[in-house]
């Protein structure tokens, strides 16, 4: 594996952490307290650094290094996760993310904003509140009158105090800073490779240090684990490198130990808020070789003989690399079998849990095209096994030999394959969901509103095409919501709503199909106010009779706005209408649902994936077309009563005393000129995009079929009416018809170009 490839996955990995990121500020900012979701946060910032740092991506580690000082100050209690506190961190996440973007794809980062966070975030590891209302009291703060020092590894630390006095943290006489560590190593910090002695080593470079060990957790041999971790270290130090300097030391360790550093004087307790009774330990960290072996001149065979247990322990401390290898020669001397037992049984212990822990959640990472390359292959399967059914029908008269008993098995397993491979390309909507929260955060601020994001059902899944497809629409629905749906905090306060406006966006299955529903709690659709900017565009007439419903719908056409002049979010026409046209290239449907002065929601109903589809293949003046199951309600055979004509051209079906237009299909795609008889045909009751009914007239069904979709525009060009193409189990291609595109024509739309499916193979 190349360095390019290893830079690849820290990326990848880099998306997953910053998903983590938003996932835990968001829950804090719900008032999530817990000290696992706020060291998760600070988990994930760690971990970017710590790989960028690798590549050497300095900008992003700097940033990060900021970052991860303010979060640390939240994990310590020290800085209280206020709304205010997490909103400027929500920012630092955003910036974050574009210089990972940028980092990975070449691109540029807006400086006068990544500078202005970092005094935003030093000011609050500063203790520095932020004003509620503007970041400028953030940038007038004060700055610590002590110089910043600089570790070896290239940072800056921030020195913060949470004293009134910035000069607190510099010591009276103007000596050297003294630091306490309280350091209590985990059987993982061994287990991983570290060593206890080496950290200190290499904590003993930053300054003048003393070390204390407490041994009162160390068992009597009977009960000694090899593997365990007993003793714990209180360290003191002075050095002038600063707090950040002796945490970088214990950096790959911490989460493998117990750590505390604080400064002298600062009034914190131990770690369990005792004081522990202390055993004076006189390390000679030189005694230690560069690698942290101990030379074979000053082993334990040359050692003086101890005069107590205490004293024993010392001395072995004095010289062993780690407590591993104490215990382990301590066991030896002492009760070998014993020891061994102990360290058998601890051995099975963890490798039961590893491999329980390794049966959870296994991923493995595979690149997209190779999963569509399967699913391209699985699509051939179908069809070819359809034709290979659809030949032994034919000549097989009697249904009953083996060979079709057989087949009839293999339809099965396919559709099982094939339902497994689709499977393995779904994803949950979670990372477009998480998504669209930065995009309310900015535009929030751009309109000087207080809109807070509820998402619902994030781990529902959908085809990985239709994913990538949600963004778009998603975004332009999210600008209209919060700069025309939700009114300003005064206007809100002003009406008896909360000042801060809700916007709801869910994800639920339904009926095969993938819904998703965005709401708002604001004022409404002002449908005087639309119907009258469409007359003054000349999109209606002046006299034109619309419903609710169809004035709702106006908001789709292309160059409609509301907007009284044009800004950065708004008021060119151009959004709604994009919307409509990715929605129905997804194959999907939009409806509104509008109270004044109560809110709106907007509807999508999209399929789950764009390579298969469940449909009812249908005949129509000698076509062969295939209907998607998802919009047909129900099926009937027209009778002479039901049927009662409207107008010169049009027809009514009546149906559980109902009228629904009925809608010749042969005649609307013109595969014939005159209207056919409905009597002789099939009715299928559909639901269309508006949310109305219509009745389709086809000559007959054939039957319901799983087919592969085969993009019509990908291969040959599109066609009025028809959505994309599929081929049969006899060889023959049959076009799926294009629903919503047909009724509208109904009524007496043209026929355009507006749903497409993704090509598949």
């Amino acid at each position: 594996m190349d360095m390019n490839e290893i830079k690849e996955i820290f990326f990848q990995e880099c998306e997953e952490q910053l998903a983590e990121l938003e996932s835990g500020l968001l829950k804090m900012n719900d008032g999530d307290r817990d000290p696992e979701t706020v060291n998760a946060v600070f988990r994930a910032v760690h971990s970017i650094k710590g790989g960028a740092g690798a590549f050497g991506l300095d900008d992003l580690v700097a940033f990060a290094h900021v970052f991860e000082t303010t979060l640390d100050c939240v994990r310590s209690n020290k800085l209280e996760p206020t709304q205010d506190v997490l909103k400027v961190m929500l920012k630092a996440a955003d910036v974050l993310a574009d210089l990972t973007n940028a980092a990975r794809d070449g691109g540029s980062v807006d400086q006068a904003r990544s500078r202005g966070l970092v005094k935003e975030l030093e000011a609050l590891a500063n203790g520095d509140l932020p004003a509620p209302t503007a970041a400028a009291a953030v940038e007038a703060a004060p700055k610590p009158a002590m110089p910043v020092p600089t570790d070896e590894s290239g940072f800056q630390p921030i020195p913060f105090s949470f004293d009134d006095d910035f000069g607190a943290d510099e010591p009276a006489d103007g000596g050297v800073p003294e630091y306490e560590v309280n350091f209590k190593p985990r059987s993982d910090l061994y287990a991983k490779g570290n060593d206890a002695t080496l950290l200190l080593r290499d904590l003993a470079r930053l300054g003048e240090m003393n070390i204390f060990c407490d041994m009162d957790a160390l068992p009597g041999l009977p009960d000694l684990d090899p593997e365990g971790a007993y003793f714990k270290w209180a360290i003191s130090i002075k050095t002038d490198k600063g707090e950040d300097a002796i945490r970088t030391v214990f950096e790959f360790a911490e989460w493998d130990c117990d750590l505390e550093v604080r400064q002298a004087g600062s009034g914190a307790g131990s770690p369990d808020g005792e004081e522990l009774p202390m055993v004076p330990v006189p390390f000679d960290l030189s005694i230690l070789d560069e690698d942290g072996a101990v030379p074979a001149a000053e082993s334990t065979e040359d050692a003086p003989a101890p005069k107590n247990d205490a004293a024993a322990a010392v001395a072995a401390a004095e010289t062993a690399s780690n407590v591993t290898q104490l215990a382990a020669a301590a066991a030896r001397v002492e009760k070998k079998e014993a020891a061994m037992a102990a360290a058998t049984a601890a051995s099975n212990a963890v490798a039961a849990q590893n491999s329980a822990a390794a049966g959870v959640g296994q991923t493995i990472r595979v690149d997209l095209d190779r999963v569509d390359r399967l699913i391209n292959l699985v699509g051939e399967l179908v069809i070819n096994q359809a034709m290979l059914s659809q030949s032994v029908i034919e000549n097989d008269n009697n249904g009953t030999s083996s060979i079709n008993m057989g087949l009839e098995e293999l339809q099965q397993l396919t559709r099982e394959i094939q339902d497994s491979v689709m499977a393995i390309r779904a994803q949950p909507v979670k990372p477009v969901f998480q998504r669209m929260s930065r995009i309310v955060r900015e535009i929030a601020d751009m309109t000087g509103k207080s809109i807070r994001l509820i998402t619902e059902g994030e781990n529902t899944e959908v085809d990985k095409t239709v994913i990538d497809k949600l963004a778009e629409p998603l975004t332009h629905m999210i600008r209209n919501a919060v700069d025309h749906g939700i009114e300003t905090p005064e206007k809100r306060t002003a009406l008896g709503k909360n000042p801060e406006g809700t916007v709801r966006l869910t994800a639920k299955h339904r009926s095969g199909r993938i819904l998703i529903e965005l709401a708002d709690d604001g004022a409404g659709i002002n449908r005087e106010r639309v119907r009258q900017k469409a007359i003054d565009n000349d999109l209606i007439a002046a006299d034109a009779n619309l419903s609710d419903e169809e004035i709702d719908n106006l908001i789709f056409l292309p160059g409609f706005s509301t907007a009284d002049k044009i800004s950065d979010i708004s008021g060119r026409g151009v959004g709604m209408d994009v919307v409509k046209r990715s929605i129905q290239a997804l194959g999907g449907r939009i409806n509104i649902t509008s109270k004044p002065g109560q809110g709106s929601v907007f509807t999508m109903s999209l399929p789950l994936t764009l390579a298969v589809l469940d449909g009812m293949v249908v005949t129509v003046a000698g076509q062969t077309l295939v209907v998607p199951l998802t919009a047909i309600v129900e099926t009937l055979q027209p009778e002479a009563s039901a049927i009662h004509s409207f107008g010169a051209n049009h027809r009514l079906i009546s149906i559980r005393n109902s009228f629904c237009p009925l809608v010749d299909v042969g005649r609307i795609l013109n595969f014939r000129a005159t209207q056919a008889n409905p009597v002789e045909g099939v009715a299928l009751l559909v639901e269309s995009e508006g949310g109305g009914q219509r009745a389709l007239m086809v000559d007959a069904i054939q039957g319901q079929r799983q087919v592969v979709i085969k993009s019509l525009e990908a291969n040959y060009t599109h066609v009025p009416g028809i959505a994309a193409a599929t081929i049969l189990g006899d060889g023959r291609v049959a076009l799926i018809l294009d629903v919503d595109a047909v009724v509208g024509a109904s009524r007496g739309q043209s026929l355009k170009p507006e749903i497409s499916y993704a090509a598949v193979g």
